[in-house]
């Protein structure tokens, strides 16, 4: 499918730069993908459109504060954002500005931490490791504690709390960014659900480059996704396929995590993984049954996999209503209910 069908106008006023307090204050569109409805609520009405069998499923992970500035030895100012840890000391990183940054080039970032840029990687990475501290498990503790959590750049305002891009249930240190449709959820909230008799649970996917990378080919089949890391308890695998109602997944990463660890229908594999699933029509989805989630970018591998699951003239429709009645948009915005999913292929 060519990547224009999956394009719509998206006025820079329109990306919200705050987040709403409280967290579930935000507006929520609500999509029925086999009647094709849209209704308008906020996200605290969510309960009104669970049920008491449905099992929400949730991710985890934890921005890390992995956004680091500093210089070269020769003065330039140089940016590191920390994708993924390889080893103690050792990490993969996006480094800006990348392609003036000879491998070998040393950064000073403060304090007594220095990184080195060690080597390329595959979709513009690198490889930097952290040559002082000379204990590179020192080093990782105080790059956490030297560095900001890292904002979308359409983000350019400052957030005076940075807890505000962290999900009030993140617990596993790993990601490059927020799992945004988790950041509507409040505990009084997620109380909510459970006192209706629907389950929460959780799974793990660290987010890595892939939001980072826009679809940039033609035909968006030819589009390759990053690995990103996931692990699914054996809990959350016991509770999916015991599921009596819905399967709703808490943002497209949970989704992704579900889909890559699928054995079959409403069967995960247990443990850690990694993922490079990349959702487009036609995709047979085998766990995921509604859908919670923010409104994307134009031409983004997220709009796309949100078109795979509702259809795309359906969320297209759905997103012109959300631009002309006033909805925010991406991760600080407001968000969308898809109460169902179009019928797998056969």
């Amino acid at each position: 499918m060519r990547l224009e069908l999956f394009d719509y106008p998206l006025p820079p006023d329109r990306i919200a730069q705050q987040p709403v307090e409280p967290r579930d204050s935000s507006r929520l569109l609500v999509v029925d993908p086999p009647t094709g409805s849209v209704e308008h609520a906020t996200v605290r009405d969510l309960p009104r459109f669970l049920r008491s069998r449905d099992l929400l499923v949730v991710n985890d992970t934890r921005v890390l504060r992995a956004r680091l500035t500093g210089r070269k030895r020769t003065g330039g100012a140089v940016e590191l954002l920390l994708l993924r840890r390889l080893e103690p000391g050792r990490w993969e990183a996006l480094v800006k500005p990348g392609r003036r940054i000879a491998d070998g080039t040393e950064v000073l970032l403060g304090g007594a931490l220095v990184a080195r840029v060690a080597g390329r990687r595959e979709e513009g990475t690198r490889e930097i490791e952290f040559t002082q501290p000379a204990d590179p498990r020192a080093a990782d503790e105080m790059a956490t504690t030297l560095g900001h959590v890292p904002l979308p750049p359409y983000i350019t305002e400052t957030l005076g709390d940075e807890e505000r891009y962290q999900t009030v249930y993140a617990r596993a240190d790993g990601s490059a960014a927020a799992p945004t449709a988790g950041l509507h959820f409040t505990p009084r909230l997620l109380a909510e659900i459970e006192a209706l008799g629907a389950r929460v649970v959780r799974v793990t996917l660290h987010v890595g480059i892939a939001t980072f990378r826009p679809v940039r080919t033609p035909e968006i089949e030819a589009h390759r996704m990053h690995v990103e890391h996931y692990s699914v308890p054996e809990e959350t695998a016991r509770a999916v396929a015991e599921c009596a109602g819905r399967v709703v997944a808490a943002g497209t990463t949970t989704v992704r995590c579900l889909e890559s660890a699928a054995a079959g229908p409403r069967a995960l594999r247990t443990g850690p993984g990694e993922t490079s699933l990349y959702v487009t029509p036609g995709y047979r989805f085998r766990v995921v049954d509604a859908l919670l989630t923010n409104f994307h970018m134009p031409r983004s591998s997220l709009l796309i996999l949100v078109s795979a699951f509702a259809g795309r003239e359906l969320i297209l429709r759905a997103y012109d209503e959300a631009l002309r009645s006033g909805y925010r948009f991406l991760s600080f915005g407001d968000a969308m209910f898809i109460s169902g999913r179009m019928p797998s292929p056969s």
